[in-house]
């Protein structure tokens, strides 16, 4: 079962269960989807899918610190529960070991040695942690770490 498909079972349950809150959650998921898929000749690939909740998943952290920000602690709060609702259709989640040995075996494999190589660092450690959610930001911080030494 794709992960569009698995959207649109959920969001019938949560329909005939009534739960508004993820109810919501599901239908912006499935029109964000639905649009990917006009852009995109063919069906719509978990991959391609991921990358759309992925982008879902950050637009709603990213909502949640501004209104934190504007003094909205309950607007901030539906937010992350929206995004927790759609990160379960998303594989797990890399550990930061992972992608520490991600990054190390990166670095060895590109020769980088300057935070010029940042570029290919990242690549090279995203393709190890593929299958894996991974915080892009998190990553990024632990190659300008390593790049710094």
């Amino acid at each position: 079962m794709t992960i569009a498909q698995r959207i649109d079972r959920d969001l019938m349950e949560a329909l005939k269960a009534r739960e508004a809150e993820r109810l919501g959650a599901l239908r912006m998921a499935k029109t964000a989807l639905k649009l990917r898929e006009t852009e995109v000749p063919g069906t719509l690939a978990d991959e391609d899918a991921l990358r759309v909740l992925t982008t879902l998943i950050k637009q709603r952290r990213d909502s949640a610190e501004q209104f934190r920000a504007a003094g909205r602690e309950d607007l901030a709060q539906k937010e992350e529960r929206e995004a927790k609702v759609i990160q379960e259709y998303l594989p797990g989640a890399a550990s930061p070991e992972e992608m520490a040995r991600a990054v190390e075996e990166a670095v060895a494999e590109t020769g980088a040695t300057t935070p010029r190589d940042m570029g290919a660092v990242m690549k090279a450690a995203r393709a190890r942690l593929q299958g894996q959610t991974v915080d892009g930001k998190a990553l990024s911080d632990l190659v300008k770490a390593r790049l710094a030494r």
